[in-house]
């Protein structure tokens, strides 16, 4: 692992508002930042809701924080003169809060005509469900992505953290728009609103599944297809020492591979016996069974068997592979994934810690000629200064910010 690496990044000179919130648009804004945009975040008195100590709050790093409480006489304002200035605006609110606190898409093309304003919602803007709470978990189900994930149709559902639906249908589709938008509005001047709902996100990662649905190469149930651990040469197994391995040996000379090194290719039956699928994923359960998952990943380094340790969070940061790549980079005392993707020629880098909250003011107003954000009120409610205990969360978690509940 190394020390954070220099570079401004592809975006180098975007400016962006984020309004603050918690979930997937603090992840959108913060790889927009990754990517060498100058983010200013607008904090609100008492803080967005995430109960930790801003200090370890990544999702905030290479940002820069004002204070500005909305509900006050002069804080739509003071964001209005903020997107004037800006290339891009994100928020995550409730549909209608944006507008009812002076702040929505109207009154700031109003003020910048070539704005991209970025919507960032669980359900989206309009729609049955649009004005109802949500978490991630409730997105992915709709979608029909949490049905699949799971050891079989007899099991529940596994849930993914929030990984699938705040962040991979969430965030990085709303990144994905709103960097589209920006190429539009340079080109023609003119800003526009990006809605992205989780669902349609999520859906969308679907695309292949529903084709091979379509195509009668896919079960409409858990464990039962080839990439949802229904073959037993695609899946994760246990070792002597409670670890476990992750096999995806799906091409034939992979596979070849895979159960030589493992040590049973005389003695299962073919992979194309489908009858038999039971008894060979016994035989590798029980071959893996027999050794530790050093002593397994020993044995498959280096080879084309696709087969890797499954490593928990502390432990991967120290994997060969990814500390020769400076996967992880150390920065403000903080362990952290490095930005993503790379570049050649505008390489991003980690250049800054997470954003105190109202920190930035006095230096955004001066940089962004906004001289009315120098005075702010003082937040009600301090962050706490420490990082929470184990298993306690903010009761709105991470798929809601605590701001479209208004």
């Amino acid at each position: 692992m190394a020390a954070a690496r220099q570079g401004h990044g592809p975006l180098a000179g975007v400016r962006v508002v984020e309004l603050a919130g918690i979930g997937p648009g603090p992840f959108a804004a913060m790889l927009l930042a990754d990517l060498g945009a100058d983010v200013v975040r607008v904090d609100r008195p008492g803080g967005a809701g995430l109960r930790i100590d801003p200090a370890y709050d990544v999702t905030n790093r290479n940002k820069r924080s004002v204070l500005i409480d909305l509900k006050s006489e002069q804080g739509p304002a003071a964001v209005l003169d903020l997107a004037q200035r800006a290339d891009v605006l994100i928020e995550g609110y409730r549909p209608g809060v944006a507008e009812r606190l002076g702040v929505g898409p109207r009154e700031c093309l109003e003020r910048n005509p070539r704005l991209v304003y970025g919507r960032m919602t669980g359900w989206g803007q309009d729609g049955p469900l649009a004005d109802t709470a949500g978490h991630d978990i409730g997105y992915i189900a709709i979608t029909g992505a949490l049905s699949m994930i799971g050891a079989s149709a007899d099991h529940p559902p596994a849930v993914p953290a929030n990984l699938l639906g705040d962040y991979a249908g969430g965030s990085l589709y709303l990144v994905i728009g709103v960097l589209a938008a920006l190429q539009h509005a340079r080109t023609t001047g003119a800003g526009q609103v990006v809605d992205a709902a989780i669902v349609d996100g999520t859906a969308h990662l679907t695309a292949m599944i529903h084709g091979l649905l379509a195509a009668g190469g896919w079960q409409d149930r858990r464990g039962a297809n080839l990439l949802d651990g229904g073959a037993p040469f695609y899946g994760t197994y246990e070792t002597a020492d409670g670890g476990y391995m992750a096999v995806g040996a799906l091409e034939r000379k992979f596979y070849a591979e895979f159960i030589e090194l493992l040590g049973i290719a005389d003695r299962v039956p073919a992979r194309e016996d489908f009858d038999h699928w039971g008894e060979l994923r016994s035989a590798i359960a029980a071959r893996f069974k027999e050794r530790t998952r050093a002593e397994w990943t020993e044995v498959f380094a280096g080879s084309d068997a696709c087969v890797a340790p499954v490593l928990t969070l502390r432990e991967t940061p120290d994997h060969p592979h990814l500390t020769a790549r400076d996967t992880f980079v150390e920065h403000a005392g903080i362990t952290q994934p490095a930005p993503a993707p790379r570049f050649s020629a505008t390489p991003c880098a980690v250049r800054r810690p997470p954003a105190r909250p109202g920190a930035d003011t006095a230096e955004v107003a001066a940089e962004w000629g906004v001289p009315g954000l120098t005075v702010h009120p003082e937040p009600a409610h301090p962050e706490p200064d420490a990082r929470p205990e184990p298993g306690q969360r903010d009761a709105a978690g991470p798929g809601r910010p605590k701001e479209t509940e208004e």
